[in-house]
């Protein structure tokens, strides 16, 4: 039997300083899993930094989201027979070390989607107060639409199963996919699993939680949760 494909998609945003050291050190902690960056309109060296780096390399022209980005990692997967496709963001926030606790419980059947939670177990993270406030929020929306609790509703850092990429590819939120996927694919029948990670401070560049991007966060993720809710499974 051949070893499972695993595929780490890395979303990247103008992330030329930080995405040399978060390639390097999946190459480290990672080095059986393949790397896809999906350089999603970058106005800086991104996609050129991770094409020196020796990982594949696809392009958006413009700025479409995370969502969409990670969509285009599954359309990747899928069509090259991957098994398991991992989230990681490119910034350093995310440690490759989890990966393998990360895809263990979806290759052995026992979730088709694991969360790397910074809250199922003390990991000492600690949220300004205001993204602690949105992060109670969605987890108190995803609780009520799908009668469990996810403790990390907002985590990057995801392991996806063959089945769910098969359906993401083409149905997707494509801006933020945080709690509104989740409820998507909890009402779908997908089982939903969470594992105790440690996340950091990015390495380098700007956070996407920018004033503008902090007001329009909640408000965007509520409907789309909301919408999520109420809307007939496909």
């Amino acid at each position: 039997m051949s070893a499972p494909r695993v595929l780490v998609v890395v979303p990247a945003h103008d992330e030329e300083e930080s995405l040399p050291g978060t390639l390097a050190e999946l190459r480290e902690r990672a080095p059986g899993a393949d790397v896809l960056v999906v350089d999603d309109g970058s106005h800086d060296g991104t996609g050129r930094v991770a094409r020196e780096a020796g990982v594949a390399v696809l392009r958006h022209p413009v700025n479409l989201g995370v969502g969409a980005a990670l969509q285009t990692g599954f359309r990747w997967a899928v069509a090259r027979d991957y098994d398991v496709t991992v989230q990681l963001d490119a910034d350093g926030q995310h440690d490759p070390a989890y990966l393998s606790s990360l895809v263990t419980p979806v290759l052995a059947g026992r979730c088709d989607v694991c969360i790397g939670s910074r809250f199922v177990s003390a990991t000492g993270y600690r949220a300004p107060w205001n993204r602690r406030l949105g992060m109670l929020l969605f987890s108190g929306v995803v609780r009520l639409a799908l009668g469990r609790p996810i403790s990390d509703t907002t985590s990057g850092f995801r392991a996806y199963g063959r089945a769910v990429m098969q359906v993401c590819q083409h149905d997707f939120p494509k801006d933020f996919p945080d709690a509104p996927l989740l409820i998507a694919l909890a009402r779908r029948g997908f089982r939903l699993d969470e594992v105790p990670v440690v996340m950091r401070e990015r390495h380098a560049g700007r956070s996407f939680y920018t004033i503008s991007k902090q007001l329009y966060y909640p408000y965007k993720n509520l409907l789309a949760s909301l919408m999520a809710l109420i809307r007939r499974p496909i």
